[in-house]
């Protein structure tokens, strides 16, 4: 391990990354020309019926279009159930050309990305899964698309409509009897809700991204309110009938209630086998509550299928989708095929190479050492320091950094912990937000990030300091977790201690290149789809200074999860 002067702790603005330009023309191009080709099912290669009728437990009529393979053979069900519209297709133009959501040009694709006309936003492809043999179910949740009722996101009610469309999928006359479920994003969490009802026809769950606490996951992770994902999102439910908007709701409450722990899934009565999508890309959204998931499950069988890729690409490539189809060949169709690994992890060194792919048996990994390096003069050390220091900065105009040179080759795989020991000026309370980076031969290096972020950094965290106190069960040393119950102000000249987790990452650094901690008291990256992590935004105080301070009785450290090779 070594340092250099660029270690040392100074001023930092961790928005202000070189390399702007260049990406902002690629995104507008990307904007102008994704790469997705859509394709028409052949002629007789698919069986549709569209808004077949489903009526729940309390009488309410919900629709799904159905697609099957011909003939009359019982199939195996792949199910999945959203607010986005069922029958929003990809259209084409007079010359042939798709018509692609928005969502597919705001937010970039790393590409390529091919599916057919029928598949929906986040959605498993029918035609592809129908010629392996599968029935697929794409259902429209209560109150979106052709749907009667209310609507109430993420809530107890529909994870009861999507058990009552799970055993009308497997009592049909088509269906085998055993159904799955898959899907991304709200397809996922809508999986998490159903299988903790245990509906008997649920043989098999691919939670594809989904996280799973709305407080900490979506709203307002370490306290930190969100509003902008919220705001696009609530703009694109617009159309669907809702007891209540999300992000009203959010807005309101700083902390977590009775109504935020409503949404939350009992996650140890999920007892199917599950095949879990934790990505490192996605720490905005769904990382963490994927591989909190992935934990906390009570699946003897489950597997967590990790990546730091683009998440639309991933979800369609051969690689993921071979992977889903031997998880559902064994459990659907009671196949004699070997069991996927238990994780399969990816390991980078930049956004667009992979350094290894390998098999491991739990997560974290058994064989994390867990090393602490300390702030000091010198930067990031694994010494701690023998003199007090500290840096202050701005919170508005400025962040701080520190840095560590390595001086062999090191991976580190797992979720951070960072301990800081804070004072403040001129306000009270601070939303803090941290960030580790790769810099090799003085540059920036990029990784993917969350809604196709093509210039994200190796993970993130977020802490408002008034929300700092501890969920002492839920909390473990490498992974801390706010209560958020209770607002405790900071006293004008006192310094408080404050613990902030990042999410879980899997990077190489490779001997002379720099690992960087940054330290701001706003957003890590511009707020627009050109440059920035669009539609990511935090509302975070602007006003006041901060001091970090550190020293042999402020013992302020990252924790690293570093992974020695395997003997």
């Amino acid at each position: 391990m070594s340092s250099s002067s660029d270690d040392q702790p100074r001023q930092d603005k961790p928005w202000s990354r070189p390399g702007r330009g260049t990406y902002a023309l690629r995104r507008l191009s990307g904007m102008l020309r994704p790469g997705i080709s859509v394709y028409r099912p052949e002629a007789g290669k698919v069986r549709v019926e569209n808004d077949c009728p489903v009526t729940t437990r309390d009488g309410t009529v919900l629709r799904v279009n159905v697609h099957r393979p011909p003939g009359d053979d019982r199939v195996p069900v792949i199910l999945f159930a959203h607010p986005y519209g069922k029958d929003d297709l990809p259209a084409f133009t007079a010359s042939g050309r798709p018509k692609l959501s928005f969502r597919y040009r705001i937010m970039r694709q790393t590409g390529p990305l091919v599916f057919s006309s029928l598949t929906t936003w986040e959605g498993p492809d029918p035609v592809w899964w129908v010629g392996q043999g599968y029935a697929v179910v794409n259902c429209d949740l209560r109150g979106a698309g052709t749907s009667e009722g209310v609507g109430a996101l993420l809530s107890a009610q529909e994870g009861e409509d999507v058990h009552d469309l799970i055993e009308w999928a497997g009592a049909q006359p088509w269906s085998s009897g055993a159904v799955g479920m898959l899907g991304v994003s709200y397809l996922a969490l809508t999986q998490w809700r159903a299988a903790s009802t245990r509906p008997p026809s649920l043989k098999a769950i691919a939670p594809w991204e989904g996280f799973t606490s709305a407080y900490r996951g979506l709203a307002r992770p370490g306290g930190v309110e969100e509003n902008g994902f919220l705001r696009l999102w609530d703009l694109g439910l617009r159309k669907v009938r809702q007891a209540y908007s999300f992000r009203r709701e959010s807005a309101r409450r700083p902390v977590i209630d009775d109504w935020y722990r409503s949404l939350d899934p009992h996650l140890s009565a999920i007892e199917v086998p599950a095949l879990v999508c934790g990505s490192f890309s996605d720490n905005n959204l769904h990382s963490r509550g994927s591989f909190a998931g992935f934990e906390r499950i009570g699946s003897a069988e489950r597997h967590l299928y990790t990546h730091r890729g683009g998440k639309w690409a991933v979800f369609y490539d051969q690689e993921a989708r071979a992977a889903q189809l031997r998880f559902f060949e064994r459990h659907l169709k009671g196949r004699d095929v070997p069991p996927l690994p238990r994780v399969r992890l990816e390991v980078r060194d930049r956004a667009d190479h992979v350094v290894e792919v390998r098999e491991e048996e739990s997560w974290p990994l058994e064989r994390t050492r867990w090393t602490p390096v300390h702030l000091t003069d010198r930067g990031l050390a694994p010494e701690p320091p023998t003199a007090p220091g500290s840096l202050t900065f701005d919170i508005r105009r400025s962040g701080a950094r520190f840095g560590w040179t390595v001086a062999q080759d090191i991976e580190v795989t797992g979720p951070m912990a960072l301990r800081l020991y804070v004072e403040l000026h001129d306000t009270d309370d601070m939303d803090l937000v941290v960030g580790v980076e790769k810099w090799s031969g003085g540059r920036f290096v990029p990784f993917e990030g969350s809604y196709g972020y093509g210039r994200d950094r190796v993970t993130t965290g977020w802490q408002n300091l008034s929300l700092r106190a501890l969920d002492v069960e839920r909390s473990r040393p490498f992974e801390p977790v706010p209560a958020c119950l209770v607002r405790e102000p900071v006293p004008a000249g006192e310094v408080v201690p404050v613990d902030i987790a990042l999410g879980p990452s899997s990077t190489l650094f490779r001997a002379g290149e720099q690992l960087r901690l940054v330290v701001a008291g706003r957003w890590l990256s511009p707020r627009n789809p050109l440059t920035g992590q669009f539609p990511a935004s935090y509302r975070t105080r602007t006003r006041g200074r901060c001091t970090l301070h550190w020293g042999p009785d402020r013992p302020a450290h990252l924790l690293l999860p570093v992974i020695p090779p395997r003997a």
